[in-house]
């Protein structure tokens, strides 16, 4: 899906930015849909030099036929785009301290290109605690129909306990408005995940 909406908006000459982009597999999915012969310039940034070592070895082998580079930051220090068609967020505000947020989204606003577009996938809580304990339950059956087991499932969420701070929806949809985006929608809800997409 993302890859679908990032070809909806990826215009030609304008750059694609992936925020925690790990090893660009958001870049690869576009791919697929971006018309071949097309300029744009995909940016990956990423705190982990070792995410991005393995992305460009990655990219090379399969000969990405875009232009593309990788960058390390850290986007709690902030962040400039220039010419940005689309800005892609993938499980990654959740990480940025809340703090921090409202910075960072308002900086995308600004680098967007008109017309440009912010894709923003999160871990969101339940707007009520029922509903919340359910879909962190039903994850977590997911994850042991998958091959986690017990041990691994309690050591991922003891890893993520305070460093991962997820917002509800309604949230991230008032951190938008605030940003200056007027235009979004919710593409995807699956039980404690949300897909959305922002238009300037």
């Amino acid at each position: 899906m993302t890859g679908e909406l990032i070809a909806d908006f990826a215009t030609p000459g304008s750059n694609i930015y992936d925020l925690g982009c790990s090893t660009c597999n958001t870049f690869r999915a576009a791919a697929h849909f971006i018309a071949p012969g097309i300029t744009v310039r995909f940016i990956g940034i990423d705190s982990s030099p070792e995410m991005l070592d393995k992305a460009t070895a990655k990219l090379k082998a399969e000969k990405f036929p875009f232009d593309f580079e990788l960058r390390q930051a850290d986007l709690n220090e902030g962040m400039n785009f220039e010419n940005a068609s689309v800005v892609i967020l993938t499980l990654t505000l959740q990480f940025v301290r809340p703090l921090n947020r409202e910075r960072l989204v308002r900086s995308v606003y600004n680098g967007l290109n008109d017309n440009g577009c912010l894709i923003l996938v999160e871990k969101v809580l339940g707007e009520d605690t029922l509903f919340n304990r359910l879909f962190i339950q039903h994850y977590y059956e997911m994850k042991r129909r998958n091959g986690y087991s017990e041990m691994e499932i309690v050591q991922k969420r003891e890893a993520l306990e305070n460093v991962l701070i997820p917002y509800r929806l309604q949230e991230n949809k008032q951190l938008l408005r605030d940003a200056g985006f007027t235009k979004f929608d919710t593409f995807f809800k699956w039980h404690n995940f949300s897909g959305m997409i922002a238009l300037k």
